[in-house]
């Protein structure tokens, strides 16, 4: 996996590529953190992440691609500037349109793209919580103990600390996977994933706030992986450490690059960072659990 690049597609941006796109007016929703909407063509309208102090800018880049590599699905991030026409200088603020020739360039932003499926839920923002990964069922062809429990210990890893359900996203795979005889109302490939992950590599925080929880270095260094009652399995210990000695030094240091760590705590190095990652990944792989 080329963790510089991202994900690949035919709507993929390149590393701090500059994108032009044209002010669309959009209903804030239920997010707290400062980001518009803008049309790279009139079919084609993307959600833009912006602010220097908004510390999702840059995990979310980070935290996707690092669980896109691993295999546990995510959304696909890509660190941009953005030349918005149209734009209001604080769209978050004071989302009223300007002059139409007016051009305002976000640096840095991230735009994000959602990962290909369906979302399957019986009301607007339902997603899961953590606590049904348990009530998946192996013999129905869910996922095994390991997968499940690797992907809580990754949670951990990565100080996951806004983890509401409307954070979590029960897709279909269905038409990604070519499932074709699949009734209108059933999925064959129903799939967990975890779609913002921009409050990550801080320390996980009760009210999810972004100064000590989003790339952090001092809090993200400092944070234990373990408690002294593990509630992970053995296989799932395993299965994730078994994923994690696969990055390869390049790959890390291309990771918190291409994410701009140092842009956001410039106290920490990306050597630091990596020093970090390889700290953290032994406490994984040097512990045992018991079954």
């Amino acid at each position: 996996m080329d963790l510089k690049v991202g994900p690949p597609g035919p709507d993929a941006f390149a590393p701090f590529e500059k994108v032009s796109c044209d002010f669309v007016k959009h209903a804030r929703g239920n997010g707290m953190t400062p980001k518009f909407w803008c049309a790279v063509t009139p079919e084609d309208v993307i959600k833009v992440r912006y602010r220097e102090r908004n510390g999702k800018v840059f995990a979310q880049v980070a935290a996707t691609r690092l669980m896109w590599a691993l295999g546990f699905g995510a959304d696909h991030a890509y660190p941009v500037s953005v030349a918005c026409r149209g734009c209001p200088f604080d769209p978050w603020e004071s989302p009223e349109k300007p002059d139409d020739a007016t051009v305002v360039l976000f640096d840095p932003a991230t735009i994000d793209r959602k990962m290909g499926g369906k979302t399957l839920e019986t009301k607007p923002n339902e997603g899961w919580e953590w606590k049904e990964l348990d009530l998946v069922d192996e013999k129905a062809g869910g996922a095994p103990l390991a997968q499940r429990d690797a992907l809580k210990l990754m949670a951990v890893f990565l100080q996951h600390t806004d983890s509401k359900a409307s954070n979590q996203e029960l897709m279909c795979l269905d038409k990604q996977l070519g499932e074709k005889h699949a009734a209108a109302d059933t999925c064959a490939h129903p799939f967990m994933m975890v779609p913002d992950l921009g409050t990550t590599f801080g320390h996980a925080n009760a009210f999810n706030r972004d100064a000590p929880g989003s790339v952090n270095f001092k809090n993200w260094s400092e944070a234990s992986i373990w408690r002294d009652k593990p509630v992970i399995s053995e296989a799932g210990r395993t299965f994730l450490a078994d994923l994690l000695v696969q990055l390869s030094d390049a790959q890390l240091h291309d990771l918190f690059d291409v994410a701009r760590f140092t842009r956001r705590d410039p106290g920490a190095s990306t050597d630091d960072w990596v020093h970090a990652f390889k700290q953290k990944r032994d406490e994984i792989v040097n512990r045992t659990c018991s079954s």
